[in-house]
């Protein structure tokens, strides 16, 4: 599946055909997603408690994930994914014969900061008893 969480894409095909929204979830096994704003359905709700009343709630439902395309936060248009390997590590990239090539990750456009080096620290002082510590002063004496 090629859609990810808080991804921003564009249904093309279906009854919300050309709204863009968020992806709220995602459900690989199923190769379904939950976009912002598509697909409302209606639930009831039973009120639980004397003092709740039931109401009926509106919310997003699952759409399959060959419904909808990635919209590429660089240029906004919808695009195919492609997958490269830049620096050992698989992205996503918005390629073809229109695209700009930029990656769809917002976290792979930072670079990767090296590691600081670790900084070792002094072992505290083992504690020892009082006694342990005369008679040892003792043995050396």
């Amino acid at each position: 599946m090629n859609v990810k969480l808080n991804d921003n894409v564009l249904v093309i095909t279906g009854k919300y055909k050309g709204k863009q929204g968020k992806v709220l979830k995602t459900d690989p096994k199923t190769g379904r997603v939950i976009v912002e704003g598509v697909n409302m359905v209606s639930k009831h709700e039973k009120a639980r408690k004397a003092n709740e009343t039931s109401r009926i709630v509106n919310e997003e439902s699952y759409i399959d994930a060959s419904n909808v395309m990635v919209v590429c936060p660089a240029c906004n248009k919808p695009t195919r994914v492609y997958h490269a390997i830049v620096d050992g590590k698989k992205l996503r990239i918005h390629g073809g014969k229109d695209g700009c090539g930029k990656p769809l990750d917002t976290g792979a456009a930072k670079k990767s900061k090296k590691a600081a080096p670790v900084v070792e620290e002094e072992a505290p002082k083992k504690r020892t008893r009082k006694r342990s510590q005369k008679a040892a002063e003792e043995k050396k004496d």
